[in-house]
């Protein structure tokens, strides 16, 4: 079973570690520790996130936060007898005089990456971008959290719309003095899990010997896979606008399926933790490379979806965009004022 699978390579890095000095942190080799918070860990996708983040040997400690229910989450992923240590906090109780949120204190305090899938579900009909005005506030109030007690853990954000969530993490940084545009990144993984699985399917091929380049950004016509650089892969004009828009709107397809019960929380809990996993394996001096929406000269847009170069820091380096089909340019085209205008707009909600 997969679950044992996790546990015996968990409970392998325990004795691997059990020698190690406490203290947390990196160096170039091996790391001592590796703390993940997880923010929103209550919910659709935090939950399972949080259990895949349980079960991963990379992490060593996990610090789970929600408004409701966190302390039952990490009760619960306690009893799994992997390697890592799990709490759960809540909100600090409104206080006078005020004081600092010392639940969100407590859970980001040391965290060498922070993952916030915070925020409301797609319904039927909703696009990401309808769930700007209730996540944007979500995002910008954790992100303050993150700025104030763990300014050098990397935060990947998972949170809708993704194309402007990251431009609000980044200028809430940016007005605390702590941004790093190494550090900051939003998560796309779930659109090169689609596309794999979706051209793996047409190749009737293993999903794992696939590895699609997607760019662009998060949502709709901005998700730009480009299957023109996949090994033996062959599409008519029909198939291959079929499966490219059906990689843009894949989550559309699990919001309809869902019936207004939610959005998609699975696959984005594993791509999540796939992200995550990589990050800390990149930071103990693992070679990865995987692809990320980060502050990016590539394009005119200000932030781009892009295969990056994980390290010890962070981001390491963005890789260059290289050739695009005539289809695929034609795509890139139409996408880049929806980005751009995407973007714009997190950067507004925070300075305006």
């Amino acid at each position: 079973m997969i679950v044992n699978r996790f546990a015996n390579k968990a409970i392998s890095a325990l004795a691997r570690t059990s020698q190690q000095s406490a203290t947390r942190g990196f160096s170039s080799t091996t790391s001592s520790s590796a703390k993940v918070a997880v923010l929103g860990a209550a919910g659709g996708i935090g939950q399972p996130l949080s259990l895949l983040c349980k079960l991963s040997p990379e992490v060593t400690e996990l610090s789970c936060y929600d408004i409701v229910g966190t302390p039952g989450v990490a009760a619960d992923l306690s009893h799994i007898p992997t390697a890592s240590s799990t709490t759960g906090s809540l909100p600090s109780p409104v206080s006078w005089p005020m004081k600092p949120n010392g639940g969100l204190e407590e859970t980001l305090s040391g965290a060498d990456v922070v993952v916030i899938p915070a925020g409301v579900p797609r319904k039927p009909g909703m696009t990401r971008d309808d769930l700007f005005n209730t996540n944007a506030s979500i995002v910008k109030t954790l992100v303050e959290g993150c700025a104030d007690f763990c300014p050098d853990a990397v935060i990947a954000i998972i949170s809708n719309p993704v194309n402007s969530t990251v431009p609000i993490a980044a200028e809430v940084l940016k007005k605390a003095g702590k941004y790093n545009p190494k550090k900051l990144v939003g998560v796309t993984t779930l659109d090169v899990c689609r596309a794999n699985t979706f051209v793996a399917n047409h190749m009737g091929i293993d999903p794992k010997d696939v590895d699609v380049t997607v760019v662009g950004g998060h949502a709709g016509i901005t998700i730009l896979p480009l299957f023109s650089r996949v090994d033996g892969a062959k599409f008519s004009d029909e198939e291959l606008e079929a499966i490219t828009v059906r990689t843009q709107f894949g989550g559309d397809e699990v919001v309809a399926a869902k019936a207004g019960a939610g959005s998609a929380t699975l696959s984005m809990a594993y791509a999540g933790y796939i992200f995550t996993e990589n990050v800390l394996k990149a930071m103990r001096g693992e070679d990865i490379t995987q692809c990320a929406f980060v502050e990016s000269s590539l394009t005119d847009a200000s932030f781009f979806a892009s295969p990056v170069k994980f390290g010890k820091d962070g981001v390491e380096e963005i890789l260059p965009l290289g050739d695009l089909s005539d289809y695929e340019k034609q795509w890139f085209d139409k996408m880049m004022p929806d980005l751009q205008k995407q973007i714009q707009k997190g950067v507004d909600f925070v300075n305006n």
